[in-house]
């Protein structure tokens, strides 16, 4: 485990901003895409809508809703589909 200062790199991220904003630095940005669907994420892991609902927090219900079409993932619940699509492997280590 490594010692981080974050005091450092704040005023770090702070000079940054600073730089980019008098024109003389480009910030680093990145482009996140749609996770697939619930149901397509869902069934490459191999897991019931019981078990994917209770892993990422949210009602079967919810999970049903996201599943059929009637309502959209929002805020955390899209990063964790992100992150379930991109790296399954946390996933299963939790099943």
């Amino acid at each position: 485990m490594t010692n981080r200062d974050i005091g450092v790199e704040i005023l770090a991220g702070l000079e940054k901003i600073q730089q980019f904003k008098k024109g003389h630095r480009i910030l680093r940005t990145t482009e996140l895409s749609a996770p697939s669907s619930p149901d397509v994420i869902r069934s490459k892991l191999k897991m019931s809508q019981a078990n994917f609902a209770a892993m990422i927090g949210v009602s079967m219900r919810t999970l049903q809703d996201w599943e059929q079409g009637r309502r959209e993932p929002q805020g955390a619940a899209i990063a964790l589909l992100r992150i379930a699509k991109q790296h399954q492997e946390f996933f299963v280590d939790l099943h």
